[in-house]
């Protein structure tokens, strides 16, 4: 009898990991609480699906927050492989201008359909709506939703790939943590998540407008440059997450949030300085409009920086080029793109295996990595799906 072997989760990692176990004579049962597969991976790509990201790999795997972790595998199953396997499944792809990687029509759909028409050709089985209520030992209780029956089922080996606790109504609903002791996870935090900012009224006719080329940077990070959204909660933007982590750490050491910003990267703040003087056939805002400063950088300028400084072009240059602003936190995790924290390094083996449960296996976003969006979110969690499908089958060999 072939031994079985049951995947929590038909998101990416999931789905990684069933397929790599497809290719051995092993009974393949994948469980999804929702009526059908992938639903964040499809979410995710309804503005364009960002698969990887093709910049040097040593720079790729330095986005990551575990870094020497993750290293092994992403290495191994890297941009150049993703787009041999997307090629494999009938998907041409493409490296856009920022190095990031897309799926010619740009869509996850009809990736997603191919990938999963070649798993069921290859023996894996699907069970949707079908919900695990508990994991003991070997054992899981699963409940299915369309009847409510209840049935207990036993495998040689489990992967959990329940994913965080982000965007919760698409499936990620967290309630896995409860199956382990609760020192194995890291509490969550939302990550690629916009940030809270105590607006005055002031700031309401910017709303929803754009502070366009700005830098941004939180500490000694990396200064990037890009757009940030002005929101009637604070700032969003892919140009904010970069600065997620730094700014994490800066509320883990009891320091405020401080995001950095130069609003006018292009200009040294001598030569600002210069555009900022004070003219008397012209009112202030149109000083600044000249400068370049448009209505979202004037008004956050007004929000921000004393009024005494508003006509002194040296000291106003300065606070332009370095705008520190003070943030009140992230916005709620239930908004976030991705979450820091899950399942710790330390409470797996090198295989991804629980150390408490050496049948479990774990993968994908509900382990304790971050990463920024561009590609780096998708790629570790195929990467960490295959890694814990092989060592499920390195498992199953020895036993």
């Amino acid at each position: 009898m072939n031994k079985r072997v049951a995947v929590i989760g038909a998101g990416p990692a999931g789905l990684m990991a069933a397929e790599v176990l497809s290719q051995f004579d092993y009974d393949v049962h994948v469980y999804e609480q929702k009526p059908s597969a992938a639903r964040k991976f499809l979410m995710a790509g309804k503005t364009g699906l960002n698969i990887s990201h093709a910049e040097n790999i040593e720079r790729f795997i330095a986005r990551y927050d575990q870094a020497e972790w993750l290293a092994p595998w992403v290495r191994q199953w890297d941009a150049n492989w993703i787009q041999q396997w997307m090629a494999g499944l009938g998907i041409e792809s493409y490296i856009g201008s920022s190095g990031r990687v897309f799926p010619i029509e740009m869509k996850a759909a009809p990736l997603l359909r191919a990938w999963l028409k070649r798993l069921q050709q290859d023996g894996v089985n699907f069970h949707y709506r079908h919900q695990v209520l508990s994991l003991k030992a070997q054992k899981l209780q699963v409940q299915n939703l369309l009847n409510m029956a209840q049935s207990e089922q036993f495998f040689d080996a489990i992967v959990l790939a329940c994913g965080a606790v982000s965007w919760s109504q698409l499936g990620s609903d967290g309630a896995w943590q409860q199956w382990l002791e609760a020192d194995a996870v890291e509490p969550f935090q939302a990550s690629n998540a916009g940030v809270e900012i105590p607006w005055s009224l002031f700031m309401q006719p910017v709303f929803g407008q754009p502070l366009k080329r700005v830098e941004a940077w939180a500490g000694d990070t990396e200064r990037t440059v890009g757009d940030i959204v002005i929101s009637h909660y604070g700032l969003e933007s892919g140009l904010v997450y970069k600065q997620g982590r730094a700014l994490r750490a800066q509320a883990k050491a009891d320091q405020p949030m401080q995001l950095c910003l130069d609003l006018m990267p292009e200009l040294t703040q001598q030569q600002l300085a210069q555009k900022l003087q004070p003219s008397k056939k012209q009112s202030l805002s149109n000083v600044w409009r000249k400068a370049g400063l448009d209505a979202a950088k004037a008004s956050l300028i007004r929000e921000l920086v004393p009024k005494a400084l508003w006509t002194q072009p040296e000291p106003l240059a300065a606070k332009i080029k370095a705008l520190s602003i003070t943030l009140s936190g992230f916005r709620p995790i239930e908004e976030a793109i991705s979450c820091a924290g899950g399942v710790k390094r330390e409470a797996l083996s090198q295989q991804l295996q629980l150390n408490s449960h050496p049948s479990v296996f774990c993968a994908g976003e509900m382990l304790d990595w971050d990463a920024p969006t561009g590609g780096y979110l998708l790629t570790a969690c195929f990467a960490t799906g295959r890694a814990a499908g092989e060592g499920v089958h390195q498992f199953l060999q020895r036993s």
